[in-house]
């Protein structure tokens, strides 16, 4: 993603997952396109925003946190929440924070 994620004014809720990879693909990709796509489907959620060179960042936008907790749910985020433990990561960690303030430029 390339785009600074469009956020209403505060407050809301950031999800940030920091994440160090395995090596080799074995379907990351393709896998994190489809989190990307379906997490933009369910209710609550106000955008993304995401990096990797070597350390990935990836912050969430959602509306509350009972948003979050039915994403957490959600069917195909636990095959692949289950896939990055096994898998695609040798350490990350998530963490939940309350927005209060933001700011933009332009």
């Amino acid at each position: 993603m390339t785009a600074i994620a469009a956020t209403p004014e505060p407050p809301y809720y950031a999800v940030i997952f920091t994440s160090l990879r395995n090596p080799g693909d074995n379907g990351y990709g393709e896998t994190a396109a489809r989190m990307a796509e379906l997490a933009a489907q369910q209710p609550g959620f106000l955008g993304i925003e995401s990096a990797r060179d070597g350390l990935g960042i990836t912050v969430s936008y959602w509306a509350s946190l009972e948003a979050i907790a039915a994403w957490k749910r959600n069917t195909e985020h636990l095959v692949a929440q289950r896939r990055g433990r096994s898998e695609w990561y040798s350490e990350f960690a998530l963490r939940v924070c309350k927005v209060e303030r933001a700011y933009t430029m332009p």
